[in-house]
């Protein structure tokens, strides 16, 4: 199932390696947004294991902005020195984003995520709200049970399990943010078993309950 996230000024979007996703604008509203693609580095909270999709809105984003343009100025221009220009400026831009929004970088391997890792990554991100088990995901590729989920946690640094209660919540953090629906309603259409289940799992990973977390947006 796509999931769609609406964006506004000062929004940065920081996608992990391998992931698919696309950009659309409103009907009759130009959307301008910068992209830069670094190779060999990933973005993750401090606090929290393994990499996933960063939003990042910056109550100074005319500075972000400002540091974007110069940088695809350099690029469209190719003046002496451009590339070493370019270089600062993205280390500039990185520390601004890492001091802002408390992230540290992971060091991204050469090594690919293998194919059948990505294909459980995939089905994972489009049927979270479906019962998903391991022998689920086996199904899928026909690896071993143990192999598959060891070779998941190292590539993603999550087990397939612990990434797949990772996209409910972030499933279920927009529905807290954008809906009335009730924590019951919430926690089954984001694939929770129970109410209680889904609270346990939110508190653990947030330090509050759903409520509390609707409470503060």
């Amino acid at each position: 199932r796509d999931v769609k996230r609406p964006i506004k000024t000062g929004d940065l979007v920081i996608v992990p390696p391998y992931v698919e996703h696309t950009e659309q604008s409103i009907p009759g509203k130009s959307l301008k947004y910068y992209v830069l693609g670094l190779e060999g580095i990933s973005f993750q909270p401090k606090d929290q294991p393994g990499t996933y999709q960063v939003f990042c809105n910056f109550d100074r984003h005319a500075m972000i902005a400002e540091l974007m343009e110069q940088i695809y100025y350099e690029t469209k221009e190719e003046l002496y020195g451009s590339e070493m220009i370019c270089q600062s400026l993205l280390d500039i831009l990185i520390m601004r984003i890492l001091r802002s929004q408390q992230l540290i970088t992971v060091p991204n391997t050469s090594m690919r995520m293998t194919k059948e890792c990505a294909q459980i990554k995939e089905y994972l991100d489009a049927n979270y709200a479906s019962q998903i088990t391991l022998d689920t995901l086996t199904g899928l590729t026909h690896m071993n049970k143990y192999y598959m989920a060891h070779s998941f946690t190292k590539f993603t640094g999550l087990s397939p399990i612990q990434y797949l209660n990772r996209r409910r919540l972030e499933a279920a953090c927009q529905l807290l943010e954008t809906t009335d629906c009730s924590i019951s309603e919430i926690a089954a259409q984001t694939g929770f078993s129970s109410q209680s289940y889904f609270t346990q799992i939110f508190r653990k990973f947030y330090g509050m309950t759903p409520v509390q977390y609707r409470q503060s947006k």
